[in-house]
């Protein structure tokens, strides 16, 4: 039976579900086909993440702004806040929902996974709820050196009797020795077959750094190699900033400057005629991660070559950040998603370097690994997995062994195997 509509009977049986696998098994093309169906059947859809990277790659928001839960951490910091009584307006939007979505649930925390629960009972919450991701990729961001505890350890997890469902397909690649490798780095294994494996890919690197897209661990390393290889780059530079537009007069400018860097915005977009780009959105003709080259810039259109021949023309696209408001439409009160400000600029970046973080949702054929730049479980997991084919990747060797790279945090990886 074809997964979605197994997704869809299970979600409109009021079921909640887990949608999981590893990267690259299309979790996020479902999600959007989900989300199509409930908006062409008239539902209302909450589309929520725990950071504002993850909520912009589902056109959504964070999950503290939706659900009124202001800076608390926890339950207790929304009873010290005095947030824990939820507002009637927020109760009347949650209430309204018939589907709510939560991408990249494995950052999410037990103890926001515990507001979340509170927020629905409070609110009567009688649609369905659908989390997405994969324990065994980025864990949830803990300040302070604490422990990390997932959504999965708190009682609320077990409270909404999750159905699981699995991808477990790889669309990113089809070579299937690399996929075996995927598997255990997943799993946070290395034998010496792995080892070996993974050393296969430590190789000279080309005198043309250009041709390659470097993944970082650091935001500092890929501006500073971004700015190096601009600057190399002999010719005019271009400059294109962003277009915004505010829908409300109020939309604060650090609000939009902190929505820009989530979604990969460039504010000012640095280009030359002949540099590479890589493609941060999905079309009918290209998709997200893949590389061309600019060939024309005017004052209208940026002209870029992929590297099939094609040459495509490009015209700014908009990003917008919305929230749910009430108004009156045919004289009833309805909850709508109304359009705060809209961000215009050409869906592409400098494809010379990249953070691991940032490349969330990328395909990228030609890629080099920073490997001393890992410092978090799964991250070497989430960087590998962005390539799209492995001939052309590339590894830093590591100053360290590969088991103190490839690793996992121990409770996710028990969950996963569990389940």
């Amino acid at each position: 039976m074809d997964i979605l509509k197994t997704v869809l009977n299970q979600l409109k049986d009021k079921q909640n579900i887990f949608l999981t696998g590893g990267a690259g098994v299309g979790k996020t093309t479902l999600t959007r086909e989900i989300i199509q169906s409930f908006h062409d059947d008239a539902k209302k859809v909450a589309k929520l993440a725990s950071t504002g990277m993850a909520a912009t790659l589902i056109d959504g928001q964070t999950l503290h702004s939706f659900l009124d839960l202001g800076i608390a951490n926890d339950v207790e910091d929304l009873e010290q806040n005095a947030k824990y009584n939820i507002k009637k307006k927020i109760k009347k939007l949650i209430s309204s929902m018939d589907l709510i979505v939560i991408d990249e649930i494995s950052m999410v925390s037990d103890t926001l996974f515990e507001m979340i629960e509170l927020r629905l009972e409070q609110a009567e919450f009688d649609g369905v709820l659908l989390v997405v991701g994969d324990f065994l990729q980025l864990p949830p961001v803990v300040r302070g050196g604490g422990e990390v505890r997932f959504a999965f350890e708190s009682s609320s997890w077990e409270n909404f009797k999750f159905s699981k469902v699995e991808l477990t397909h790889i669309y990113r690649t089809n070579d299937i020795r690399f996929i075996e490798l995927l598997s255990e780095v997943r799993g946070g294994f290395v034998d010496e077959s792995v080892h070996n494996h993974l050393n296969e890919y430590i190789k000279p690197l080309p005198e043309d750094l250009s041709e390659f897209t470097y993944l970082f661990g650091k935001n500092i390393s890929a501006q500073m190699h971004n700015k190096a290889q601009l600057d190399f780059v002999e010719g005019e530079r271009f400059v294109k900033e962003a277009q915004i537009i505010k829908h409300k007069k109020d939309s604060k400018d650090t609000e939009i400057e902190r929505f820009m860097n989530d979604a990969r915005i460039e504010k000012e977009l640095e280009l030359k005629i002949g540099v590479p780009v890589l493609f941060t959105r999905n079309s009918w003709n290209y998709f997200n991660g893949e590389r061309a080259k600019i060939v024309n810039i005017d004052s209208t259109y940026v002209y870029v070559q992929k590297n099939d021949g094609v040459v495509i023309k490009l015209e700014t696209m908009p990003q917008s950040k919305s929230i749910w408001k009430q108004k009156t439409i045919n004289k009833k009160i309805e909850m709508v998603e109304d359009e705060l400000f809209s961000i215009y600029q050409y869906p592409i970046k400098l494809a010379y370097a990249i953070t691991i973080h940032k490349s969330q949702g990328m395909s990228i054929e030609d890629l080099i690994i920073q490997t001393n730049e890992i410092f978090a479980p799964s991250q070497f997991y989430v960087a590998l997995s962005r390539s799209s084919k492995p001939t052309r990747l590339n590894l830093i060797a590591p100053s360290r062994q590969w088991h103190s790279i490839v690793y996992v945090d121990a409770k996710a990886l028990e969950f996963v195997r569990d389940i």
